[in-house]
């Protein structure tokens, strides 16, 4: 029989002791990481509604968070570096427990814009003061646990793989489990809780594990790596988190301002972290370069003018792909160039430097620099630069060595790339008379000419109006008004607000018993003041300054409609909050930004906020003619909710007339304008299926077509 020494149980208990510290330094920082990106969608789904659900809120809520990210790793390489070993953990830990004084993360009231100040630097605010101390924590504490730990394991990286780990299980789970199950508010409530208990096991951890990593701590001697590579470092993560953002920003335009589809393109970016900081080397130089041109080169011809409005069936992979290439190889590359772990914190922080590099090109400077979606060329240019740097440094593709004359070709190649995106861009500026670009998004006019109206008889074929020339609002990609130069044409209601439109009918039958006050949620170019008589009323809610502008200087529905016409700026949902009951016969909502919709005007308190301003009788238009969604359902329910009845209006499309198909929910009591609707078009009141969304819930994936 073995006898035990107390030297071997000595052993065995240290032994003991280490894996249960390495268990609990792997804890705290997977469960950082995912707090870390689970509060990204529940914070910004949070005010989202306060900045009229554009989706440059989630741009710049990124930019925040890369911001806070990088404060953190700058805090955490101060500490690392200039603190004593066995006083870091006790001030890291003090500082945890501080932070539970700013929870839970719920956006107070009073920080609520008033819809005239500058939304970005608002966003910004805002998050600052309701999450910033906690996020600012939470990213220190994953850099600052595996500084520690390395002192103890030659492998800490494993635990940056960890930590992104964790990171994608919350926003996986997001979506597909958070979102779908937890009202928003609860969703803040319960993430307060798991971050206090958090911040308890990791500075518990910081704690007991001083100790140790104290009694090994010693100076290392490695040196520096050079500014070059830095500098490198620095490019390749802006690289990524600009090509982040851009894709996110040209997916989420054209669908919705909603957390599935800004998660997506998170997770894939997460993903390529994953992969390449794991340790398995699954980053292969000459199989993700050739992956790489194919997904710029498909990327670039997607957002080029004439290649039409992808299906989200082509859009959504095609760029999500697309991003996984291009950050297989940003990331790939910086795993190459990581240095030894004496350096850690200061690789961690010029890795977020980077990322903020990206976000801030992306979420301040190019809406300010460029008049359209220009920053999406510009990164995947920038990509192709970046892949000629690093095969400059290092010719190795595989088990090949490039020559110098492929190393000139791929030059050739580049400079190729980039100078057809530039001139794809130019092409599509030169189309329009006006562009401009603010925090919600691009708007253009374009003066083109229609197929005009002709009338055939006996053979001959005789124009009725020569002069087909019109104006186009387009926002994005899509056209969102339209209205003839001729100035017989001028006051003619277009695109899909024609007399056969729901709103049409409904503003007519209104109309048929006296003066008729019309509240409209979205300008547009204000075609719908062409309905207007002498003795209306009609109110315009605006949020974009720049719609205002163009829809006064540029189009003269406004200007030259009998009825008398008032415009309110700011988001429509926090003006009617703050205005007195206004008694509208008829209040359509049109707010879109581009193809996307502002989910904050289609949930049951909006509107119950609706019917506080209409008449008894009055009718409640929405507009929701949609290429990737059926919101008639989400109508039905929240008009249901608040016993309203809806009649569903589609009207078809006239190219002559410039009238587009258009499909709109006319909500309304059965007694009311809504029956003399039904009576006058034929149309029966429909009971179809029914989807609720509420302030508190909302998802988009029961909305799919």
């Amino acid at each position: 029989m073995a006898l035990s020494t107390p030297l071997s149980s000595n052993l065995q208990a240290r032994a003991g002791a280490a894996r249960g510290l390495a268990l609990a330094y792997g804890a705290a920082v997977f469960a950082s990481g995912f707090l870390l990106f689970q509060v990204q969608p529940i914070i910004t789904k949070l005010i989202l509604p306060w900045f009229g659900g554009a989706a440059a809120v989630w741009s710049v809520c990124l930019l925040f968070f890369q911001a806070v990210l990088l404060l953190g790793y700058l805090y955490a390489h101060w500490l690392t570096q200039r603190v004593r070993p066995r006083v870091q953990a006790q001030v890291h830990a003090v500082l945890l427990g501080a932070s539970l004084a700013f929870l839970p993360i719920l956006p107070r009231s009073s920080l609520k814009p008033s819809g005239l100040e500058e939304p970005t630097l608002r966003v910004l605010l805002l998050l600052a003061a309701t999450i910033g101390v906690p996020y600012f924590l939470l990213s220190s504490t994953s850099p600052l646990l595996q500084a520690w730990h390395s002192r103890l394991s030659s492998t800490p990286y494993r635990l940056y793989a960890l930590s992104n780990a964790g990171s994608m299980l919350a926003l996986v789970s997001y979506p597909l489990i958070v979102e779908p199950r937890v009202s928003n508010h609860n969703q803040a409530i319960v993430w307060s809780v798991a971050y206090a208990a958090v911040a308890v096991l990791s500075g518990a951890t910081a704690l007991i594990g001083r100790a140790a990593a104290a009694r090994v701590a010693a100076v290392d001697a490695t040196p520096s790596p050079t500014w070059k590579v830095k500098l490198l470092w620095v490019a390749l993560a802006a690289c990524g988190s600009a090509l982040l953002l851009s894709v996110t920003n040209h997916i989420s335009q054209n669908i919705a301002a909603v957390p599935l589809l800004w998660i997506l393109p998170l997770s894939v970016y997460l993903m390529t972290f994953i992969l390449c900081f794991e340790g398995h080397n699954w980053y292969r130089r000459g199989f993700f370069l050739r992956l790489l041109a194919v997904a710029l080169a498909s990327m670039a011809y997607a957002i080029a003018p004439g290649s039409g409005n992808l299906p989200p069936s082509v859009l959504i992979p095609l760029f999500c792909i697309g991003l996984f290439a291009c950050c297989m190889f940003c990331h790939g590359e910086l795993a190459k160039l990581k240095p030894p772990p004496a350096h850690l914190t200061s690789f961690y922080f010029l890795l977020a430097l980077g990322g903020v590099v990206g976000a801030v090109f992306v979420a301040l400077l190019a809406p300010h620099l460029f008049s359209n979606y220009y920053e999406l060329p510009v990164a995947l240019g920038f990509c192709g630069v970046l892949i000629h740097i690093v095969l400059g440094r290092d010719r190795h593709l595989g088990v090949y060595r490039m020559t110098p004359r492929t190393v000139a070709l791929m030059a050739l190649l580049v400079v190729a790339f980039c100078l057809s995106l530039y001139l794809s861009a130019k092409r599509q500026a030169s189309a329009a008379v006006v562009r401009v670009r603010n925090f919600y998004g691009v708007l253009q006019v374009e003066d083109r000419v229609g197929p005009g109206v002709v009338l055939e008889k006996a053979g001959t074929i005789q124009s009725l109006d020569p002069d087909s020339r019109y104006r186009d609002l387009i926002n994005g990609t899509i056209e969102h008004g339209i209205q003839f130069l001729s100035a017989k044409r001028r006051l003619e209601a277009t695109t899909y607000y024609g007399p056969e439109s729901g709103v049409g009918l409904a503003l007519r039958a209104a109309g048929q018993a006296g003066r008729v006050k019309a509240g409209i949620i979205g300008l547009g170019t204000g075609t719908i003041a062409a309905y207007g008589r002498s003795g209306d009323q009609y109110v315009f809610y605006e949020i974009n300054p720049l719609v205002v502008e163009l829809a006064l200087n540029e189009f003269s529905f406004l200007r030259q409609s009998a009825a008398q016409t008032t415009l309110v700026q700011g988001d429509a949902r926090l003006s009617l909050e703050r205005q007195a009951p206004q008694q509208f016969d008829v209040l359509a909502v049109d707010a879109f930004s581009s193809d996307a919709i502002p989910v904050h005007l289609l949930t049951r308190e909006a509107f119950a906020l609706y019917l506080r301003h209409m008449k008894t009788a009055g009718i409640l238009a929405v507009h929701v003619s949609n290429k990737y969604l059926d919101l008639v359902p989400v109508v039905r329910g929240s008009a249901a909710a608040l016993d309203l009845k809806t009649l569903v209006i589609e009207s078809t499309g006239n190219e002559s007339r410039a009238l587009y198909g258009a499909t709109w929910v006319l909500a309304g009591r059965e007694d009311g304008l809504l029956e003399t609707v039904a009576r006058q078009s034929g149309k029966v009141n429909e009971s179809g299926k029914r989807v609720l969304w509420t302030d508190d819930y909302s998802s988009i994936l029961r909305t799919f077509r």
